[in-house]
């Protein structure tokens, strides 16, 4: 088999399978495990997977701008959006991750819900602006720019000092396996922090995010609450969130 059938090979495996494991893979094709270690090299370096110990995973989306992210998977965005709204509730402390997702949740809040929202993004902030029953909380820091949001130790350092009743997170990638994924590491602290301080934690994340990994590691799936994801998400896709105990809510 040549060089690039055995990558093509290699990629189909990972679409199917969810993973692949490089002793599968050079029994398989019958090459040996540093062959199959070189080919996987190769497909993380041009960003088509992840290598993991012993094998790889289908690799998150690539870093865009936050303009450029706006424009994609608006249909999703807007229902999961729509239908994490739904679980905010009257009185509450609400930790909102930024995002072009959560941005979304902004939109279907009820104009005359009384909160308090908590947020390191500066376009929820704003968009929040019209909402006069709800007191915005703005966290500093350094803003990451291709994020939009606060990070640094003094954005982790405040929200130490909360206790929220919720948290609206974003996620670049989900995995059984290898947890809630980032491709930035300040903003994972940031995450991370988030979830501490809150006493549910709900996971905003459209298809193409759920069975992905990506280079930071924010949390175990089973800090999660909730995951909000697409009414298309097959159930098998969806079973070892269930089996983590996480309520599954389809937009």
């Amino acid at each position: 088999m040549l060089n690039a059938e055995r990558k093509q090979f290699i990629l189909e495996s990972l679409r199917r399978e969810g993973k692949v494991l490089s002793s599968d893979l050079s029994n398989h094709l019958n090459v040996s495990e540093d062959t199959i270690r070189r080919d996987l090299r190769d497909l993380a370096e041009a960003g088509l997977l992840m290598r993991v110990h012993g094998g790889a995973l289908p690799v998150s989306g690539q870093a865009l701008t936050y303009t450029a992210r706006q424009s994609q998977a608006q249909k999703a965005k807007v229902a999961i959006g729509k239908a994490a709204a739904g679980l905010v509730r009257r009185g509450q402390v609400v930790l909102l991750d930024g995002g072009t997702t959560t941005l979304q949740v902004v939109e279907y809040l009820p104009k005359d819900l009384h909160a308090t929202i908590i947020t390191h993004s500066p376009p929820i902030a704003v968009a929040l602006v019209e909402n006069s029953n709800i007191e915005v909380i703005l966290l500093g820091g350094r803003l990451l720019k291709n994020s939009l949001v606060a990070v640094g130790a003094a954005t982790v350092d405040t929200l130490r000092s909360i206790r929220a009743d919720l948290c609206l997170l974003g996620v670049r990638s989900l995995h059984p396996d290898m947890g809630i994924g980032v491709l930035d590491l300040e903003e994972a602290y940031v995450k991370r922090a988030m979830m501490d301080s809150s006493a549910e934690v709900v996971a905003l994340a459209s298809e193409e995010k759920l069975g992905t990994a990506a280079p930071y590691i924010v949390g175990a799936i089973a800090q999660l609450t909730h995951l909000v994801t697409e009414n298309t998400v097959s159930e098998q896709a969806l079973q070892p969130y269930k089996a983590a105990g996480i309520t599954i809510i389809r937009a």
